[in-house]
């Protein structure tokens, strides 16, 4: 009987190490997810949430996952390894709503209303158009079954680096730099309708400036700018969020992917 109570006590250590293991990973790319890493949800929520997602994932990858040596520099070095993993899951996912934050900031300092501030769901101040669009972007990705996604890209991720892997250094950096790259040519992408309206406007109040110097033509522009970007605000924020919720679930396919 004692001889079968320690080798029940092994498999037991054997399977709590991985789990540890496999939560290290998850919490470290929930962190970072939106809408479940943001700063100003409390800590025990999002230990909740990162524990919520190991019982998900948990028994997804456990009969893949390889022999841990118990011993403690053993397990030290390898949750490192695998904190690391989770937080380059959760980059890769964090740079698209840090893109659609840089959106909103390029149309807001296009049609000159970048002034107006506030604090959303990210601790920096953002332009009201940016907040606009991150909530609604966040809102409309939770909708569509973030947790699902996230949880699939996680447990994907076991296949591209296994439990233990460490990534080559020269792989991750040019990961990084495509990454970031691709982020801000999207933002500005996203930004294409009010940069082209902006230049518009522009354009259009020099020529009337040119024709009419004595008339002061920012008095009237001014007003006409902030309502043109309010109307292209409603009529082309769907069609933005629907194309960013698309990438979104592009980059969670397969978060570990080169862009």
């Amino acid at each position: 009987m004692i001889e079968g109570l320690a080798e029940i006590l092994r498999y037991s250590e054997a399977g709590l190490t991985g789990l540890i293991l496999v939560f290290v990973r998850v919490a470290a790319a929930v962190s970072l997810l939106p809408g479940f890493g943001e700063q100003n949800i409390p800590s025990r929520v999002r230990l909740m949430g990162a524990l919520g997602f190991t019982l998900v994932v948990w028994p997804m990858v456990q009969p893949g996952l390889p022999p841990i040596d118990p011993s403690l520099g053993a397990l030290g070095v390898l949750v490192v390894i695998e904190a690391g993993i989770g937080f380059l899951i959760g980059i890769s996912v964090r740079l698209m709503v840090m893109a659609l934050q840089l959106a909103g900031s390029i149309a807001a300092q296009s049609t000159s209303i970048s002034q107006i501030a506030g604090v959303g769901i990210t601790p920096d101040p953002m332009p009201a158009i940016g907040n606009i669009l991150v909530m609604a972007g966040l809102t409309l990705a939770l909708v569509n079954g973030l947790h699902i996604k996230a949880s699939l890209a996680i447990a994907h991720s076991y296949e591209i680096l296994p439990l233990g892997t460490v990534p080559v250094a020269g792989d991750i950096a040019e990961w990084g730099i495509a990454r970031a790259s691709a982020a801000f040519a999207f933002a500005f992408t996203l930004a294409a309708p009010f940069v082209v309206a902006a230049l518009a406007y522009n354009l259009a109040l020099g020529a009337i400036n040119r024709a009419m110097p004595a008339l002061m033509v920012a008095f009237i522009g001014a007003p006409a700018i902030t309502g043109g970007t309010l109307l292209l605000l409603l009529l082309a924020g769907p069609a933005i969020l629907s194309v960013w919720n698309v990438r979104l679930d592009e980059v969670l396919f397969d978060p570990l992917a080169m862009p």
